[in-house]
């Protein structure tokens, strides 16, 4: 196993901070059709002596899930898994949340010490706070609450038809990322990767080593799962770890520290290990610690700095 992370932001100083802390992978957002961009990112990240292994987050997608896309953003993906696999770039991490992204209603909740947590809670769901993409216009809001599932699961699979051939030829895997809260529907609009058998099915649509999981395992717990069971039942399909905790179910709960949550977190790891998986794992939603209000929540570094001791802590134990 690899600790990988996202840095928000992505400066000298957070990369420093995390070379100290052990990592060895970086994630790196949706580049843009420049293709000087990553490869820009990937030297300057590397002079820390870190890598570029995973781009996840803000893909050009939401028309593919709308089963909408004439071409441009399959071609844009495309485009961007041929330049990952030139820069020896090898997952790419995508979720088909149509019409939203990961759905928080508090972003302040207290937690151990005074920290602060992000939470979600159905009832309050009509004044969400959305992170990540928002509808464009009122038309794709619209086209977005007029899927079924049955379409969504067809736009899945034409998506993956198309996109799966070129990952393949070039050595690149694609990682689902689970519906985030895991709800059939949200907002009025259906969602499909909301169960483990949903994640039965993507593998058995498309038998191919490029078409993986990303275990977040905090989603996972929402799912209200046994989380070692499932680990060992997705086993070999898992080839992305996001490691992280909540309190609660897919109604209502909140994130929570990595040691603080109902999870037994070393059970976890052993889990991992028994299923030989050995690809990127990162703290994802961690609580925003004293002075770091102005951060963007979730993603503030000081939270970062005790999760990557925590899961490091956890993979030598294991070892």
């Amino acid at each position: 196993m690899r600790l990988a992370t996202v840095l928000t932001p992505l400066s000298d100083e957070n990369l420093q901070l995390a070379a100290q802390c052990g990592v060895t992978d970086v994630v790196h957002r949706y580049p843009g059709e420049d293709p000087a961009t990553l490869r820009a990112a990937k030297r300057r990240i590397a002079d820390f002596g870190l890598s570029v292994t995973v781009v996840e987050g803000y893909l050009p997608i939401e028309n593919i899930k709308l089963g909408i896309d004439e071409g441009r953003e399959i071609a844009l993906l495309k485009a961007l898994v041929r330049q990952m696999a030139e820069l020896d770039i090898r997952l790419l991490c995508y979720n088909f949340m149509s019409g939203t992204d990961w759905v928080r209603t508090r972003l302040d909740a207290p937690e151990r010490g005074g920290a602060k947590v992000t939470t979600f809670d159905l009832a309050e769901a009509d004044a969400a706070v959305r992170l990540g993409y928002k509808p464009a216009n009122s038309r794709t809001d619209e086209l977005a609450r007029a899927l079924t599932p049955a379409k969504l699961w067809d736009n899945l699979e034409r998506f993956l038809n198309e996109l799966l051939p070129v990952a393949e030829s070039c050595g690149v895997t694609l990682a689902m990322h689970p519906d985030d809260p895991p709800l059939p529907a949200l907002l009025g609009k259906t969602r499909i990767m909301h169960s483990v058998e949903g994640f039965e099915r993507l593998v058995q649509m498309a038998p191919s080593p490029s078409n993986a999981i990303c275990f977040c395992q905090g989603t996972f717990a929402a799912m209200g799962v046994d989380i070692s069971a499932t680990i060992r039942r997705l086993g070999p399909h898992i080839q992305y770890v996001h490691f992280r905790d909540v309190r609660g179910t897919a109604e209502s709960f909140a994130e929570t520290f990595h040691d603080n949550g109902p999870t037994d977190m070393a059970v976890a790891m052993r889990a991992y290990r028994e299923i030989g998986f050995d690809g990127p794992m990162r703290p994802d939603h961690v609580p925003q610690l004293v002075g770091e209000d102005d951060g963007e929540p979730g993603y503030t570094m000081l939270g970062r700095l005790f999760a990557y001791g925590y899961i490091r802590g956890l993979m030598h134990a294991t070892c």
